[in-house]
């Protein structure tokens, strides 16, 4: 699993890129703050409910929740069923606030 600091994923956001944000926290959590990933909660990546994402195998998919404990699980398990390019970000929404705003 790669890794990619708060600001790094910032960067590649305002330069327009289009990414595969995956936010991994609960539905609540998403309501109250999100950057526009699409919610898929961890839950359903343990119990292996991946036909909405499985399409992305082949493409670099971007990990985060709270605080980057929950997303580094997601992408653990996402490569161990065979996702080949995942990336957890590291300290998460929480970090974001906390840098971006």
């Amino acid at each position: 699993m790669k890794t990619m600091t708060v600001a790094e994923l910032k960067s590649r956001l305002d330069s327009g890129e289009k990414l595969n944000l995956l936010d991994v926290r609960e539905p609540h959590e998403h309501a109250e703050f999100n950057i526009g990933g699409t919610l898929y909660p961890l839950g359903k990546i343990q119990t292996m409910q991946l036909d909405d994402i499985e399409d992305l195998k082949e493409e670099e998919v971007i990990c985060y929740c709270r605080s980057g404990n929950r997303s580094g699980q997601a992408c653990l398990i996402l490569e161990t069923v065979g996702f080949k390019n995942v990336t957890n970000v590291v300290g998460g929404m929480l970090a974001w606030q906390e840098i971006v705003g």
